[in-house]
């Protein structure tokens, strides 16, 4: 028996479906929520030769899709899983379809033995196929649409390909539980398993750093080199309003490197307190000298206003992305910040999406002006973007959003915080979003992964809206993006 995998999903050539034989095919445009109907008749043969030229691969005629392997259908249990597996190719469908963002159908494939080969992680339409009883020979064959689960940030020959939902690690610092290394370091691991392989940091999150350096050797040691490509570390520099000279902007850079363990950042994120000392211009020209020396791989800027990124870019330097803070509460990147982003290339990478949690169900038909009768806010994410929706509008139109988000997530059978991540993706500029993580005290990989298979539509947005521009202006209130950051 010959087990085999091919990769490709798409039905692009409709002529050559038309031509498969002995069967009767009737095609519905692509795209549609009919999708494609294949109606077999007679005695079809089981395999067939795909080939060009000198490259060929005999496959099973249907194909063992593999996409449930990555959560949305239910947990998979390794074992059963390849068992079941097993089964499948004792009896003649021998041949297996999976992508390499898929960690389950990565992991299965090594216990099994079998051959397969994957595709690069793109945005896609899948076909799940559905047998009817024996005997009646139909398969049915539905298109969904998956969304892209990775992007690039570039600007000029300067580029970082990075995963869509980021895991934020401002949480290792302690306000959110004690963070023990060794269990921290595995929750890493599975994240990047699962395919959430960009991590965020900063010089002054507390062991941040350190931690992504025991990870990323564990990565080395463990896991292929293809999958060490992937892996991609983010951090910030914050410094004191200090004179910005070459060694200091170097030897800060240093630490950086060393505590992360890596030859080259993959991105430097640069925030800077007082706008009235230019020395934010001399950090970033020097960082701009240390990346073309090969020591950091992108420049890119976190909390700088519209007004300061356009300076920063009208003295050539590459920056790549803005990190801001962005959520359906605070729009303020869409106000100022993305007409500039859209005009230069530069990209936002947001934080504060879910609110530190307060876009979820727990919050939802809960009082906080009662003592003791809601959840407590004992996180300085709790407590800081609960400032947030006292500046927006309050709790009681806050309590009116998550009823409206909770609504949307009920029709799309996922969570508030999977609608809240979704929504802001989808906004002009926006790269990634930041879903903090607390390692090895809880796991939220499920409602990430549901955010690359949601697509919200009109109606969602238009109901979302409805509620959201209740709100007060934060622009007006607060000021631009990051400039909560710089009030007296």
């Amino acid at each position: 028996m010959s087990t085999s995998v091919i990769n490709k999903h798409n039905f692009y050539n409709l002529e050559a479906l038309k031509s498969i034989r002995n069967s009767k095919t009737e095609l519905r445009r692509l795209g549609t929520k009919r999708g494609i109907r294949c109606d077999g008749s007679g005695e079809s043969e089981r395999v067939t030769v795909v080939k060009n030229g000198n490259d060929s691969l005999e496959i099973c005629r249907v194909l063992n899709g593999m996409w449930q392997t990555s959560g949305g259908w239910g947990r998979i249990e390794r074992d059963d899983a390849v068992n079941a597996m097993l089964r499948y190719a004792d009896s003649g469908l021998s041949t297996f379809d999976m992508a390499d963002h898929s960690a389950m159908a990565v992991s299965l494939q090594l216990l099994s033995n079998f051959t397969f080969s994957t595709t690069k992680p793109e945005t896609k339409t899948k076909t799940k196929c559905h047998f009817r009883k024996p005997g009646l020979n139909r398969i049915r064959c539905e298109q969904t649409v998956q969304n892209k689960r990775v992007i690039e940030v570039k600007n000029g020959k300067d580029s970082l390909e990075i995963c869509r939902v980021v895991n934020g690690l401002w949480q290792t610092t302690g306000g959110w539980g004690n963070i023990d290394r060794d269990n921290a370091v595995n929750a890493m691991l599975r994240y990047a398993d699962a395919g959430f392989t960009t991590f965020d940091m900063a010089d002054i999150y507390g062991p941040a750093e350190d931690l992504y350096g025991i990870f990323i050797n564990r990565v080395r040691r463990e896991r292929p080199p293809e999958f060490l490509e992937q892996i991609k570390g983010l951090t910030k520099w914050v410094p004191p309003p200090v004179k910005m000279t070459s060694s200091y902007v170097r030897e800060s850079i240093n630490v950086s490197r060393k505590r992360m363990d890596v030859a080259s950042l993959d991105m430097l994120q640069f925030h800077w307190w007082d706008y009235s000392n230019s020395g934010y211009l001399d950090a970033l020209k020097h960082l701009t000298d240390l990346k073309e020396e090969g020591k950091i791989k992108t420049v890119a800027l976190t909390n700088f206003d519209t007004e300061r990124l356009q300076i920063i870019l009208e003295n050539g330097i590459p920056v790549v992305s803005n990190q801001v803070q962005h959520s359906i509460v605070d729009m303020r990147p869409q106000q100022k910040m993305a007409e500039l982003c859209q005009h230069t290339g530069v990209k936002l990478i947001t934080y504060g999406t879910v609110m530190g949690g307060l876009l979820s169900e727990k919050f939802l038909d809960t009082n906080l002006s009662i003592p003791f009768a809601g959840p407590p806010l004992n996180t300085p994410s709790l407590q800081k973007y609960k400032r947030m929706v006292d500046a927006w509008g309050g709790w009681s139109l806050f309590q009116a959003l998550l009823k409206t988000l909770n609504q949307v997530a009920i029709k799309h059978g996922v969570s508030i915080p999977t609608v809240a991540v979704r929504y802001v993706l989808d906004q002009p500029s926006v790269a990634g979003s930041m879903v903090g993580v607390r390692l090895g005290l809880s796991e939220h990989i499920k409602d990430c992964k549901a955010v690359f298979a949601l697509i919200l539509d009109e109606d969602d947005i238009n109901n979302i809206q409805e509620v959201s521009k209740k709100g007060k202006d934060l622009l007006r209130v607060i000021g631009d993006c990051g400039d909560e950051y710089r009030r007296a």
